[in-house]
């Protein structure tokens, strides 16, 4: 079994470079959010997944294929404009919606620049669309195909801030009750999203970190100024700001949405004292969360999935607007 602690993290930033793109022409009429193209997804043999994807420590065969297998539902690839950039998003959806408004969930995912990982979500998308949801799922600048530069918390921001107006094109969207949930660094975006008023009912989190500085501190060998500084080049000059952008537990009185926060007690990735101070300093604050941890459990709770996703929908639908 491959490991996932680098794919849900920052390691990957190293090949990053091979990836980037330049913007394409983009018309000054096409407005953010604007989508320049959609087409079904053809999910490949479990065993050609493995091959290009971490789906192994998502789902086994037997649960990648009933998920790819539903004729309940599509997956569609999306290219949506972002401060003029071409970028991906994934859309999951029943294949009927004729007449119907579905709440949808902002999915994040994990990692920094990565190719196709759809195979990857499948299972859980099938997971939160069997409760009702549409699932959006920004891959950000720079990922599957995007342009940009992923900056991991920083302009890539904007492309979940643009995604609202890809959910009120969607006819079939109820962009009314729009709901986040975040794996690892998507999690951290999330919080970030929930800074920005991103117009979200509630959110879920799993394996987050929630200060930068700490996760450095946990795995200093990892994380160098050397990776930062390719991350970001006046690293030096801004470390401070950078580091407290990316740093919830800094700012978590500004967090006024209803937050689920999940953690694995056994995450070698990040440590769940993360996730414990996140949540003393949002019950000083007097916030609305809850906090769970899974005893013995990853970073991405494979042991718990399924529960994991069925509290998240169970949050989300406590949270629903009427």
């Amino acid at each position: 079994m491959k490991s996932f602690v680098s794919s849900c993290l920052l390691l990957p930033l190293i090949a990053a470079g091979s990836f980037l793109q330049q913007p394409s022409n983009v018309s000054a009429r096409q407005e953010n959010g604007a989508v320049v193209a959609q087409k079904a997804y053809v999910f490949p043999p479990y065993e050609k997944a493995v091959e290009t994807t971490d789906v192994e420590n998502y789902a086994d065969r037997a649960a990648y294929e009933k998920a790819v297998g539903d004729a309940n539902f599509e997956l569609q690839k999306l290219t949506y404009l972002s401060d003029g950039l071409k970028v991906t998003a994934y859309l999951y959806k029943p294949k009927r919606t004729a007449g119907q408004k579905f709440p949808a969930v902002i999915f994040n995912r994990g990692s920094v620049v990565r190719g196709d990982i759809a195979p990857e979500l499948v299972t859980c998308f099938r997971r939160l669309a069997a409760e009702g949801f549409v699932i959006l799922a920004p891959l950000l600048r720079q990922s599957d195909g995007g342009e940009g530069r992923d900056e991991v918390g920083g302009a890539d921001a904007n492309d979940l801030t643009n995604i609202v107006a890809v959910a009120k094109s969607l006819g079939f969207v109820d962009a009314d009750n729009l709901f986040m949930y975040g794996e690892s660094r998507g999690g951290m975006m999330t919080y970030q999203a929930i800074r920005r008023k991103f117009p979200m009912k509630a959110a879920a989190v799993f394996g987050a970190f929630t200060s930068l500085q700490e996760l450095v501190d946990e795995h200093p060998q990892q994380y160098t100024p050397a990776l930062f500084k390719q991350l970001w080049p006046d690293y030096e000059a801004r470390k401070n700001e950078l580091f407290e952008m990316r740093s919830a537990v800094l700012w978590a009185d500004q967090l006024n949405v209803p937050l689920l926060i999940m953690h694995g007690g056994a995450d070698p990735a990040v440590s769940p004292v993360q996730s414990l101070n996140m949540a003393q300093r949002l019950q000083k604050a007097g916030k609305v969360y809850e906090l769970l941890v899974y005893a013995g459990d990853n970073h991405i709770l494979a042991r718990n999935q399924e529960d994991r996703d069925q509290r998240a929908v169970r949050w989300f639908k406590k949270h629903l607007g009427r």
